[in-house]
Formats: C-alpha cells, structure tokens, sequence
C-alpha cells in the first residue's frame, strides 16, 4: 500500500443515488480482493495497477472540512469503486474514523464491501442509525466457496460474508445482498441464485438485489484481464465468451429469462425484496418510522 495527498473526498451532491445516497466518498483507491471480474479495473478509470491499494493520507481532514462547509445533509455512499473494508483498513482505520466524522455531522452512510470487517463498526454504525439512514449492502456472487475462491480469490469467504450480515441484521441497519455480477458459464445457474437467496433470508437480510440481464461488463483492459483469468480457473471457458459475447459490453447470460424467473419466485417465497424501488421505499419509510419513535 502506498500514501498519496488528495485534494477532494466528497462528489457533488445528487437527489436520488444508488440505495438513496446523495454523495460519494472513496478513502482508497485500488483493491486487492483480486476479483477477476472488477470494472474498476478498465482503462476509463486511470488507475494504473488497481491491484495496488492507495490510500488518500489527508482524507480525514478533508472530509471533516468538506462536511462542515456543505449545506445539503445527506447519505453518504462508499465503496462502489473501491472497497472501504480492504485487508490494510484493519489497521488503518480509515473508513472507522470517517464514519465518526459523519455520525459527527449528522450524515447517514451507504456502505458496499465484500468484507466482513465492517462488522467491527457495527457501534458506530448504530450511533448513525440513531439520527440518519445507514445501508450496508454486502456482496455474494456465489453460495459455493470453492468458486469463491476462483473468481473473488482474496476476498473473505461467502460463507463469512453470511456470517457478516447475521450480526448487521437487527441492528437498525438496512443490510442487503448486491448478487452482482454475474459470469455466464460459471455462477448463472438457477441453484447458484436461489441458495443466495435463502441463505440471505436465514441471515436476515431485508433484500437481494441483482440486474435482471445477469451479466459482466469487459470492456478495454479488463477484459483481457478477465480472459486471462478464464484460462487459469476455468479452461475452455474464453472461447465461449469470445464466440457468445464478441466485444460486447454488457456479457448477458444466455439463461437470464430463466434465471430472473427463478430469482423473482425464490425472492417472493422467502418474502424477501429484490425491486429498488421497492428497497429504496423500505429504506425511507424505516427511517422515518425510527425518527418519529426518537423524537
């Protein structure tokens, strides 16, 4: 890991983000979770090795500052490009004090991770809760760790992410499963999808959410990447991506009318939400409802 000053934390301010967020905050760049399939990993992006984990050495300073002159409270989202909860943030502590600083301010949080070492803020998490709207949205690909291990091969084990959500759930925190993405010919099985499903029900998540063409997007250098990848894990599997999918951006999986269909019955049984409207209301409606028993 490597140290470089920032001069920015906070993006503009939107009325209606991803899971009701209205600023963006990345205390890192790159990761090293090793995801064979990561975006962020593109050329359009311009970071140079997103192996590598950089973190913003000024972030808290500028953070508190940006905080203190906005005018337009908000929930704040981090980790959709780069995970918040990676291995150095254990001793770091970076993400732990900026939460601190947003309980501080009155913000709420929107958290995305593949760890279960957010589970360590779960206090201040809770401190949040009691003034603003906390979402942490927790990603599994897969139910099965072998695969896990393939395509997500420095990242904790689905099984801990599991265990992560059991202790979020029952905390005033809105914890869900992002099912995303998915690799056509590898996790894009109907028993893949419904075992994510019932595993985050029994863990207590309020959803999971995923994009009804189940897909990958490759694009520029993360494709090669990918494909490279491909080989080493999965032998045979790159000429069928390269005969189904050409250069295409989005990499749909040939069963997602099956598979979406599996996904809404499942979703339905174990009553359990999947439309992000419908999350987005559930999201809403729980913190007003907290706000009005605290006051």
């Amino acid at each position: 890991m490597k140290k470089i000053p920032a001069k920015t934390i906070l993006s503009g301010y939107k009325e209606h983000g991803w899971f009701n967020s209205n600023y963006n905050m990345n205390l890192y760049k790159g990761c090293v979770h090793g995801c064979i399939y990561c975006d962020s990993r593109s050329n359009c992006y311009n970071i140079e090795n997103f192996d590598e984990v950089i973190l913003k050495e000024n972030a808290l300073e500028i953070l508190e500052k940006e905080l203190r002159a906005k005018k337009k409270k908000g929930i704040i989202m981090t980790g959709a490009m780069s995970d918040p909860y990676n291995p150095f943030e254990k001793d770091e502590k970076v993400t732990r004090e900026a939460l601190k600083i947003i309980d501080k301010y009155m913000y709420g949080v929107s958290i995305i991770t593949k760890s279960d070492l957010v589970t360590r803020d779960i206090d201040i998490l809770s401190k949040i809760a009691t003034h603003s709207s906390v979402t942490v949205n927790i990603t599994i690909t897969t139910a099965n760790d072998e695969i896990t291990k393939k395509i997500e091969p420095f990242a904790p084990s689905s099984k801990r992410r599991f265990e992560a959500i059991k202790k979020l759930s029952g905390k005033d925190i809105n914890v869900g499963v992002l099912l995303t993405p998915t690799l056509p010919f590898i996790n894009d099985t109907k028993e893949n999808i419904t075992s994510i499903i019932k595993e985050a029900k029994e863990c207590g998540a309020n959803w999971v959410y995923t994009f009804p063409n189940f897909a990958v997007s490759l694009r520029e250098n993360q494709r090669d990447y990918f494909y490279e990848k491909l080989d080493e894990y999965f032998p045979g599997i790159k000429s069928r991506y390269i005969k189904e999918f050409g250069n295409t951006y989005w990499c749909s999986s040939p069963n997602q009318e099956i598979l979406w269909k599996a996904f809404k019955d499942e979703c339905n049984k174990n009553d359990i939400m999947y439309d992000h409207s419908q999350i987005d209301k559930f999201i809403i409606k729980r913190y007003k409802k907290e706000q009005l028993t605290l006051f």
